[in-house]
């Protein structure tokens, strides 16, 4: 029942992504870590808003904090507010070319992550580095990639609203 009704590819989708964000890589490519997390949400909340929305985000978001090991809320609430404009606009978005949707993915990682960096500032005085947003260029590079595969793994596992 769960395979048809599509729900255990998204958390295989999920699991992968959480695992991505947190698997070790070489130093010197550490700070160009794509966000694989945010990249993944914003794949199903495009391709899936009906099914995938702000419960899910929620729930994805503190198992992120969790994982992280941050306070609790900090990537909850970025996720979220990260998510929002994509659920909102899904329909304006799956029409833009690659280019474009990649475009739209930086800027709602940007704001993201300097919600992130903030909330650490405020409440842990972390300390900002421009390495800190080196991601966002590779996610943008990573877009067309990810939205490629995950609509590929959607259709195979016929994964529906």
């Amino acid at each position: 029942m769960w395979i048809k009704s599509g729900l255990i590819p998204l958390l295989i989708s999920y699991l992968v992504a959480l695992i991505l964000m947190v698997m070790p890589m070489p130093v010197f490519l550490e700070a160009w870590r794509p966000d694989w997390l945010s990249l993944v949400i914003l794949y199903w909340v495009i391709a899936l808003p009906h099914r995938v929305g702000i419960g899910s985000v929620l729930i994805l978001g503190l198992v992120a904090d969790i994982l992280m090991g941050t306070v609790f809320g900090i990537y909850a609430t970025a996720l979220l507010v990260m998510a929002y404009p994509a659920i909102r606009h899904f329909q304006r978005i799956r029409n833009y070319s690659f280019t474009q949707q990649s475009v739209i993915v930086a800027l709602l990682i940007l704001v993201k992550r300097v919600i992130v960096y903030e909330l650490e500032h405020i409440l842990n005085d972390a300390v900002f580095n421009l390495a800190y947003l080196y991601p966002v260029i590779s996610s943008a590079i990573a877009w067309p990639w990810v939205f490629l595969i995950l609509r590929k793994y959607r259709r195979h596992y016929l994964v529906r609203e």
